[in-house]
């Protein structure tokens, strides 16, 4: 744990970095209770949960590191711009699956009134090679979501397609955090934070400035 009131030496750093990417990795495992009426959500249900609490602990990790005494050492500054970026890349992930939840619901027509009951549809109208038994489990699901096999499936491919976003992008943060966790700890690493240009920076800034740079 890094004290307000010291600073932090190397060692403290890299575990701090090592920390959090540990509780960006609990997003991709974490598990929410989902209805039956509302399992085409529950992909994506998880990190939905889980990540205002992550944003919450990476949050609280950048405040400890910019109070007093700043952090001047290169291996600090190092570390602040590292969190910083991890902080601000899992923040804006997990907007774009709130967003893309929002998108789901509303496609789904979810509201306080029951549904009709949904038409019945075959493998070939779904487009989809599934098997008999396949198809009778998207069946069943569709009926008690209130919804057409084709919009059930609709939905849940969105669902699916949301949780590998999400799931990227922690994986990401998380190799991005652990690479400059060892930069940090490394007794010869004094030249990353010395050196002229991009090479300097820490992994996850790389990251991000190059995904910039291909976006322009």
């Amino acid at each position: 744990m890094i004290s307000e009131h010291a600073p932090a030496s190397r060692a403290e750093l890299a575990a701090l970095l090592a920390e959090s990417a540990q509780s960006i990795s609990a997003i991709l495992d974490a598990e929410y209770p989902t209805p039956a009426s509302r399992s085409y959500l529950h992909p994506v249900l998880g990190a939905l949960s889980a990540g205002p609490g992550v944003i919450t602990e990476l949050n609280e990790r950048f405040e400890t590191l910019v109070s007093r005494p700043l952090p001047a050492t290169p291996a600090g500054l190092f570390t602040v711009a590292s969190v910083a970026a991890a902080l601000g890349w899992l923040t804006e992930s997990l907007a774009e699956l709130t967003t893309t939840v929002d998108q789901i619901c509303t496609k789904a027509g979810i509201s306080d009134t029951p549904p009709a009951d949904p038409p019945v549809q075959g493998a070939e109208e779904l487009g989809f090679p599934f098997s008999a038994a396949e198809l009778d489990a998207i069946h069943t699901a569709a009926q008690a979501a209130g919804l057409s096999a084709g919009q059930y499936v609709e939905l849940l491919s969105l669902s699916l397609l949301a949780d590998s976003r999400i799931a990227d992008a922690c994986a990401e943060i998380c190799d991005g955090l652990l690479d400059d966790a060892r930069c940090v700890r490394g007794e010869a690493s004094d030249h990353l934070w010395t050196a002229a240009g991009s090479d300097s920076l820490p992994t996850l800034v790389r990251t991000l400035l190059a995904r910039m740079e291909a976006g322009e």
